[in-house]
């Protein structure tokens, strides 16, 4: 009897623990808020400026175990400004691109560190005006935006809004030329909006110093300050690059 109790036992908690595992946990945050992932989740509907539709099919399976393989073997085809995504110099500057400052060249030291997270006005782009509102504080180097795209929740759109809110040149220009920020951040596929994509980007990216990054996932997140850490791929050529960004609390 003693064994059969322990066989009941054994087989109790091996299906529990079977079960447990068989559901796959994807987390936005961890340990109350101490760390948030701030990235958005690749799928085929991840919206893509270029593209009307969104992603679409990015993964490949090329070898698979239903199909008689020993492992699964998958191939990823993912345009580089998809998604949570950084912007090179090379992004748009022909003479960056040609030198080489790409997405491999882009400084760690920069894309990690204490970040502040502040809430934009809803209803305007970031002008000039609307930088000097927000009053960041001497000293602050990483930036990240939560504007109106937030809310509207268009990076769970497949379709590219080209309504979204984001800097306008007076605006970029404003933060190069009255704050130390060398990281900016915002929820959208582009820091620039719509009427100035060239011209605010062009701004930014002049100095080879500020690095854009994009599409992040700030729902749910208290503004203020944290640690911010964004992980590019090394791609040696790439204009851009897809990115890994986490906030840390305490």
């Amino acid at each position: 009897m003693k064994i059969f109790v322990i066989c009941i036992l054994a087989l109790a908690v091996s299906s529990s623990s079977s079960n447990s595992n068989d559901v796959p946990v994807r987390r936005d945050d961890y340990d109350g808020g101490v760390i948030h992932d701030i990235t958005h989740s690749f799928t085929p509907n991840t919206p893509v400026g270029i593209y009307p539709n969104g992603l679409g099919k990015f993964l490949t399976l090329l070898r698979s175990m239903k199909n008689g393989s020993d492992y699964n073997f998958s191939e990823l085809k993912l345009p580089l400004h998809a998604g949570t995504h950084v912007d090179a110099p090379g992004h748009f500057y022909e003479n960056y691109f040609e030198q080489g400052f790409d997405a491999d060249t882009l400084d760690l030291r920069v894309l990690n560190g204490p970040a502040l997270l502040v809430d934009v006005p809803r209803d305007k782009n970031i002008t000039a005006e609307v930088m000097k509102s927000l009053n960041i504080p001497k000293g602050v180097r990483r930036v990240l935006f939560r504007t109106l795209n937030t809310d509207r929740r268009l990076m769970y759109k497949n379709e590219f809004d080209s309504s979204y809110v984001g800097f306008t040149g007076a605006g970029a220009q404003w933060l190069v030329d009255n704050t130390g920020i060398k990281l900016v951040g915002i929820d959208y596929l582009s820091v620039a909006s719509t009427d100035y994509l060239t011209a605010a980007h062009r701004v930014f990216l002049k100095s080879k110093e500020i690095i854009l990054v994009e599409g992040l996932k700030l729902d749910d997140v208290e503004a203020g300050l944290y640690t911010v850490h964004c992980l590019p791929l090394r791609l040696v050529g790439a204009e851009g690059s897809p990115i890994r960004c986490v906030l840390m609390k305490g």
